[in-house]
């Protein structure tokens, strides 16, 4: 994998990686996940991952991070975990789909997708 950090010791990078991290940390204990929306160009552009790449461990990365976001919530809020238990269900299926389906899709395609729905969310935030 291009730019590993288990490649070699390279500290830059390193650090690269954990302020990432850190930042799609913060951005999904602020609004419950979505960490993903800015992981993903922090780690094309600021990283130099490939697109596909990037998305992918954007999806490895929000994984933990929503699941303590979710026990923060839980903990600190009335949230109640069964709730949630049907939209769970539906992002199991969603995310089985679209794994098959990610490696048929072009990065290019994927990266404006991705634009795009970031574009809507923002729209969204600001006017509705």
């Amino acid at each position: 994998m291009k730019n590993s950090l288990f490649d070699k010791p390279n500290k830059k990078l390193r650090v690269k990686s954990i302020v990432s991290g850190a930042l799609g940390g913060v951005v999904c204990g602020f609004f419950g996940a979505g960490g993903g929306m800015l992981l993903v160009p922090l780690f094309a552009r600021w990283l130099k991952l490939r697109d596909k790449t990037a998305l992918a461990t954007s999806v490895a990365v929000i994984f933990p991070l929503s699941l303590l976001s979710a026990i923060t919530y839980a903990v600190k809020t009335d949230f109640s975990v069964m709730s949630a238990l049907p939209y769970v269900f539906g992002g199991l299926v969603g995310g089985i789909i679209g794994g098959k389906v990610f490696s048929k899709v072009p990065a290019t395609f994927l990266r404006k997708l991705l634009a795009l729905f970031i574009i809507y969310g923002g729209v969204r935030s600001l006017f509705f």
